[in-house]
């Protein structure tokens, strides 16, 4: 990060100032910019983007910030040091490098940072981008997300935050390091830069999705859902040639116990799981390549060309090259 940008960051400014003599809270925003209801603030989308699309600000130190709310997708990333919060009831704790994604309408409160505690809010207004837009977007691609989605509907609703482990994701650091850099360098074209580098952003955050709701959800289903959870995320890892058999031994299961825990859990043979995961890849390289179908189809792992056509139209209504077309 430039020198000069990170300096500004880290200067303490006049509300920090008070707040560090008083510990008490000071609310930095004008009285217009949020709403409250039995004590609870609703920061809103007029005064935020009155004249851009995003907002970006270092969040001051030295005193809680009181619970609230927003009408707009917030992203809270930890360039430095650590913080507490209590996101919808639940206390978590936000590391260096790490990144929470907080959906519109979630409510959170943030404990008091030290001097060395740099947190930047990055919010913007899209009301196309949400949480439920995130995981539409995984659940294209991906058994795992879609089963995760399915238990959610089943009476564990999803939660409307995620953290993300990023702080080993060297690539996703220097992305959101240079939507900072550029929102305080506020140069020409700073605004269109950064409004491009969202996508990026929030495209390699989709990759790493499943992988931490997977670990979340570990923690608090049944075994035997476990057991199904791991065996998609097996399938997604190798299904280009998995079996049921190599399945079983890799994740230390009898075969037909976990055959017939798929199949209860799933509502699916291994087999169909497999192919659907196949015709799932396939899919995204016709979307997103010029790639011969032909050379798809032994990419993703069939022997018979045909059946993979009969799959692929029982999924998508159509035939690849319709598909690729936009018929």
């Amino acid at each position: 990060m430039d020198e000069a940008i990170r300096r500004q960051i880290y200067q303490i400014n006049s509300i920090e100032r008070q707040q560090k003599g008083t510990g008490q809270f000071i609310m930095d925003y004008p009285h217009y910019s949020f709403s409250k209801e039995d004590g609870h603030m609703n920061l809103l989308n007029e005064y935020f983007f009155r004249n851009k699309d995003i907002y970006v600000s270092r969040h001051n130190r030295f005193a809680d910030y009181p619970l609230h709310s927003h009408q707009f997708l917030e992203l809270n990333y930890m360039l430095q040091g650590n913080c507490c919060q209590v996101i919808e009831g639940k206390e978590e704790l936000l590391q260096e490098g790490e990144l929470l994604l907080l959906d519109t309408s979630s409510s959170h409160s943030i404990q008091a940072l030290g001097e060395d505690d740099i947190l930047i809010n990055i919010l913007f207004r899209d009301q196309n981008i949400n949480l439920e837009w995130l995981t539409g977007i995984k659940k294209k691609n991906s058994l795992v997300f879609d089963f995760l989605l399915r238990s959610a509907v089943d009476g564990n609703p999803m939660k409307k935050y995620i953290i993300f482990k990023s702080a080993s994701i060297p690539h996703i650091r220097r992305i959101l390091e240079q939507i900072i850099t550029e929102y305080f360098r506020d140069e020409e074209f700073s605004t269109r830069i950064i409004t491009l580098y969202l996508p990026i952003l929030f495209t390699e955050l989709v990759r790493k999705c499943d992988t931490y709701l997977s670990d979340e959800v570990q923690s608090i289903y049944s075994e035997t859902h476990n057991v199904a959870l791991n065996t998609l995320q097996l399938i997604e890892q190798e299904y280009r040639d998995i079996t049921l058999s190599t399945a079983a031994q890799k994740l230390g299961y009898n075969k037909n116990y976990l055959s017939n825990i798929i199949k209860k859990k799933t509502g699916s043979t291994f087999t169909e799981l497999v192919n659907k995961q196949k015709i799932l890849a396939a899919n995204l390289l016709i979307e997103s390549t010029q790639m011969p179908v032909n050379d798809i189809i032994e990419q993703v792992g069939f022997q018979n060309k045909t059946h993979f056509y009969v799959l692929y139209k029982r999924e998508y209504r159509m035939l690849p090259l319709q598909k690729r077309a936009g018929v």
